[in-house]
C-alpha cells in the first residue's frame, strides 16, 4: 500500500521554468526513500508541496489514497497533522530553552507545564539526548544537538510521514553519521514512512530507496542497497560527481526527444 502517491505533479513560479513538471512517484507506506538531484532542482520545493505548504499549479498528491491538492479548511489541517518537518537548520528560536522549542505547540494551547515537560523529557530520550540538556539554549548546544532538538520538536505531534530537509547540512562527518543512525532508529521505532532531502551519499545506507529529482521529474528510482552497481545513466552520473560528457548529452539528447 502507497502513503504517498504524486501523480502529473506541476509547480512554477512566477511564469518561470516548471520546477516540477508532471512529476510522478509511489512512496510505500512505512518505507524510506532519498531524493537527490542538483541543486535548485526543486527538491526541497517538492517537499512543501508534499506536506501542503506551497500549493501545486496541478496534479495530484494522494496521502492514504485522498487527492491532498485541492483540500482546504478542517480537512487540509487534519492532513497536515499526519507530517513532521525536519527544516534543514532545525530552525529553532534562540530565546526559548530546549524545553519551549520543544513543547511551544502543547504550551501555546494552554497544556499545563508539568505534562509537557514529561512529553519532552520522552522525545528528548528518544533522540538520544538527556535530560540536562532541557532548560539549555540553542546557543549552548552543538550543532548535532539542535538537530536533534529539532527533530524531537517534530516528533511531538506524533506523525505518520518524517520529511527531512538536508538534515546533515554543515556537520561534520562524526555528526552526520549519527544523526543518520538517529533517523534510521527514529524510522524504524516509530513504524512512519521517511522522506529525506539529501546530497550526502552515505545517507543511501540508511534508506530503502534512492530517487533522482531532474528537470521536474523523478526519472530513476533504484534500491538503495544495489546504488552503486546500478547502470541507470543518471544514477551513475550523479553519484559519481561525473562533469558534462557523454552520459549526460545522452541525457539530454532523449529529454529533447520526449
Amino acid at each position: 500500500m502507497n502513503k504517498i502517491k504524486i501523480v502529473d505533479l506541476k509547480k512554477r513560479f512566477d511564469g518561470g521554468r516548471w520546477i516540477s513538471n508532471g512529476l510522478n512517484l509511489e512512496i510505500p507506506a512505512g518505507s524510506s526513500i532519498c531524493i537527490i538531484g542538483q541543486s535548485g532542482e526543486g527538491k526541497s520545493v517538492l517537499l512543501k508541496q508534499i506536506i501542503g505548504l506551497i500549493p501545486s499549479d496541478s496534479g495530484s498528491i494522494f496521502v492514504d489514497g485522498v487527492d491532498t491538492v485541492p483540500l482546504t479548511g478542517k480537512a487540509r489541517r487534519e492532513n497536515f497533522k499526519k507530517f513532521g518537518y525536519v527544516f534543514q537548520f532545525a530552525a529553532l528560536l534562540d530565546s526559548l530553552t530546549v524545553f519551549e522549542n520543544i513543547g511551544i505547540i502543547d504550551l501555546e494551547t494552554g497544556v499545563d507545564q508539568a505534562v509537557v515537560r514529561e512529553r519532552v523529557k520522552e522525545k528528548l530520550s528518544m533522540v538520544n539526548l538527556t535530560e540536562d540538556s532541557i532548560d539549555k539554549y540553542p546557543s549552548e548546544l552543538s550543532g548535532g544537538m539542535r538537530k536533534r532538538v529539532g527533530l524531537a520538536r517534530t516528533l511531538m505531534g506524533h506523525p505518520e510521514v518524517l520529511l527531512y530537509d538536508e538534515p546533515t547540512t554543515g556537520l561534520d562527518p562524526i555528526t552526520t553519521r549519527v544523526v543518520h543512525e538517529l533517523m534510521f532508529e527514529v524510522h524504524h521505532k516509530l513504524k512512519c514512512t521517511s522522506i529525506v532531502i539529501s546530497h550526502d551519499i552515505e545517507m543511501f545506507k540508511f534508506v530503502d530507496q534512492v530517487a533522482l529529482l531532474y528537470q521536474g521529474r523523478i526519472v530513476s528510482i533504484v534500491d538503495a542497497k544495489t546504488i552503486w552497481e546500478s547502470e541507470d545513466p543518471y544514477i551513475y552520473q550523479f553519484i559519481r560527481g561525473l562533469a558534462a560528457g557523454p552520459i549526460q548529452q545522452e541525457i539530454i539528447d532523449n529529454k529533447n526527444k520526449m
